[in-house]
């Protein structure tokens, strides 16, 4: 077994961050057997937790130390930062061996393990004084028997540290064991941290990278079961049914808002590549194993290298996130494996190509290209311009105190998009095409067009480096390159001089009423659906989806008469 005093003075001479060591000293000033805390993803919650772990062994407060995480590919990531440390822990040890190795200090074990054998674990935690991690511990309350077997293996223990990304909420007939509340007036109950560490604190310490949202808009068309052929713009579908069948659209691998996108990032990779990110790689989300397949073909296609494609049912998906977390690969394709705690730190651009919506999900996973390595270094998400997915940009940019709300009854934790409706058994609605254009830039809550500003060739060759451009310059920049990416993805352009098609001159006036709209919106300070709600009643006709080319024309006129 290892010396834990060695490994005490070993460790203590590791420099912590800020954040880290002020969390030490909080614990030790008041904590009693139970300690949580908040920390935005990407700011280094494994370091801290194994910070305490080594100076709690040290000084013979714990002899052993169990940790408690999601997935079992975090197991072996815990399992490697404590050895790093000093500290031994077996990520293998499974419900059917009963002791823990004499030569570790500790294991790693997951909910699911614990929830299928809590007396077991209870066992070995009163085996030996023992401190106990629960890692991202909203897990706990992902079910009642998860809950109270939590509650049943790890009562004994000496110690408890509770780990999670951001507060959450549980309702009252759920609590999570081990973790303090106040109610929040609305008949649930607010988590209580006893230290918390927010992004905003984090970006300013420079613990984590800031992040730029690109959003992406276009015009999906689908068949609906009625047989009728229905277009919608992203950004102005109108009811919520008609958003998400066009966002639905717009995922389907067959259209061409995918490889769009998909070039976008990769463009950006190299970007980050030429501009000192030399191993800058890209994740993409997908919301199945079906659609991941089709976009890493689509991805080998736009960029011709083949991505990592990294699917739950593969027997050697915790090993292929491992290789490309050291690799130079570019682009890793997956459904969930990648989301909460793993640790790809070159990873800076991702692609939301998923229809999962929660707000936990959506702080998890921009938090795997949030890590900071050093200083200068970015972090870009492209996304599809929908309002929920928005929204969540929003909060996360301005962080106003946000709280996780428990899951709506019958939903699971990601809230996906629901299937289409049906009006009939056998019908439903059939995608057929969907186009991408860059919308804007989401900066500090606010949507940024792509204004007619003047950017020299220094401008654009310093895109790759954060902090140089506007936000404005940057949007600006995205959109230049729209051109470039239709080419890249085969999109049809024509170039012998003829007019462009109905639809083409469409898209394109479509594009400029929505830039005019803009800057409406930024001279008047009204929100961008109030000017375009005002544009329909001085130019009455259809949305802009499906407007036909003389009401696009005359509201693009009007407003340019208001400016």
């Amino acid at each position: 077994m290892l010396d834990t005093a060695a490994t005490s003075s070993r460790t203590d001479r590791r420099p912590l961050r800020q954040w880290q060591a002020a969390a030490l000293d909080a614990y030790e000033a008041g904590a009693g057997k139970d300690f949580l805390v908040t920390a935005t993803p990407g700011a280094g919650k494994t370091a801290f937790a194994l910070a305490l772990a080594t100076r709690l062994l040290g000084e013979r407060r714990a002899d052993r130390v169990i940790v408690v995480c999601p997935t079992d590919h975090l197991r072996t990531q815990w399992a490697d930062a404590a050895a790093s440390v000093g500290v031994a822990l077996d990520p293998t040890l499974s419900n059917s061996v009963g002791p823990v190795r004499t030569d570790t200090q500790g294991y790693v074990t997951t909910y699911a393990q614990v929830a299928s054998a809590p007396m077991l674990h209870r066992a070995r935690t009163d085996n030996k004084r023992s401190l106990v991690v629960l890692d991202e511990i909203h897990h706990a309350g992902d079910g009642l028997s998860w809950g109270d077997a939590v509650a049943e293996a790890f009562g004994p223990a000496v110690r408890r540290l509770a780990l999670t990304g951001t507060p959450f909420r549980t309702r009252v007939d759920e609590r999570i064991p081990f973790v303090r509340y106040e109610e929040d007036g609305d008949g649930a109950l607010t988590s209580v941290a006893d230290f918390g560490y927010g992004y905003r604190e984090a970006l300013a310490d420079g613990v984590v990278r800031p992040v730029v949202f690109a959003a992406y808009t276009g015009v999906s068309r689908w068949r609906n079961s009625a047989g009728e052929v229905v277009a919608a713009s992203l950004t102005e579908a109108g009811t919520r049914r008609t958003e998400e069948a066009a966002w639905r659209t717009a995922l389907n691998p067959r259209g061409r808002w995918v490889p769009h996108v998909i070039a976008a990032m990769d463009d950006r990779i190299t970007h980050l590549r030429e501009h000192g990110m030399p191993d800058a790689a890209g994740l993409v989300l997908a919301s199945d194993q079906q659609h991941a397949r089709a976009y890493a073909k689509i991805v080998e296609k736009v960029t011709g290298e083949k991505p990592e494609l990294v699917l739950s049912d593969d027997a050697r998906a915790n090993q292929r996130i491992r290789e490309f977390a050291t690799s130079r690969r570019r682009i890793v394709v997956c459904v969930r494996m990648i989301s909460e705690g793993v640790d790809i730190p070159r990873a800076a651009c991702l692609a939301w190509m998923t229809s999962y919506r929660t707000p936990l999900f959506f702080a998890q996973a921009i938090g795997r290209v949030v890590r900071a390595r050093r200083p200068g270094e970015s972090a870009t998400v492209f996304l599809p311009a929908v309002r929920p997915l928005l929204a969540l940009a929003a909060e996360l940019e301005t962080e106003r105190n946000h709280v996780l709300p428990p899951p709506d009854p019958g939903c699971d934790d990601l809230d996906a998009l629901p299937p289409p409706e049906r009006s009939e058994p056998g019908e439903e609605y059939e995608a057929l095409d969907a186009e991408a254009e860059f919308a804007h830039v989401l900066h500090r809550g606010r949507a940024v067009t792509a204004e007619a500003l003047e950017l020299t060739e220094d401008d654009e060759e310093f895109l790759g480096l954060p902090g140089l451009l506007s936000p404005e310059q940057t949007a600006v920049l995205l959109s230049r390159r729209d051109q470039e990416l239709r080419r890249r993805t085969g999109t049809p352009t024509d170039s012998s001089g003829a007019e462009p098609a109905a639809w083409e001159q469409a898209v394109v006036l479509r594009r400029e009423v929505n830039a005019l709209v803009a800057r409406v919106a930024a001279r008047t300070g009204e929100p961008h659906a109030t000017v375009h709600v005002r544009l329909r009643t001085a130019v009455p006709g259809p949305p802009s989806a499906t407007a036909p080319l003389d009401v696009l024309a005359a509201r693009r006129d009007h407003l340019l008469a208001e400016l």
